[in-house]
């Protein structure tokens, strides 16, 4: 069973753009191809061949998005509870290992950036704090210590602020 890929309205719009933009390219790929065959035999024409390979990259791209579009769940991330963790809350942590506090803002995956602690649900540390509901781990609140097991090993850390991005 596939799991259901949450987003939000800010990453479908996003997806949409791609969609668009991909479907303009789809038109030129076919011009080059169709330009790439006046150029005689096709065995040996390599702009055939690349605009071919063009082709099926675009195709691909296609099919993904319409994929997400088509199977993900989307959540209005501008009217964010902040009772528990969310996608569209910025939660304030302190890592209990390095006594350290950073802010976490919860996202969808196409906004995503880890350098700029911009998190989706799908990274180890957005799991923990959004919780995860096949895998039984509950939203943080306020007060709660989350386990993340991340790429460098597993980090907890306190819940102390949850607030609207």
């Amino acid at each position: 069973m596939t799991e259901t890929r949450i987003l939000t309205f800010t990453d479908k719009k996003k997806l949409e753009e791609q969609l668009a933009a991909l479907n303009e390219e789809k038109k030129r790929v076919s011009e080059e191809i169709a330009t790439a065959r006046g150029f005689g035999d096709l065995s040996e024409n390599a702009e055939y061949d690349a605009a071919k390979a063009k082709e099926a990259e675009v195709y691909g791209n296609i099919a993904r998005i319409e994929g997400e579009l088509r199977t993900a769940t989307f959540v209005e991330d501008s009217v964010a509870d902040t009772k528990t963790a969310a996608l569209g809350t910025v939660v304030r942590v302190l890592d209990m290992e390095y006594d350290e506090e950073d802010e976490y803002t919860l996202v969808g995956f196409t906004e995503a950036d880890p350098a700029k602690l911009f998190i989706s649900n799908e990274s180890p540390i957005g799991m923990a704090l959004i919780g995860n509901e096949e895998k039984k781990i509950p939203p943080a609140r306020v007060g709660d210590i989350v386990e993340a097991n991340t790429p460098g090993g597993i980090i907890r850390l306190k819940v102390l602020s949850i607030r609207r991005r």
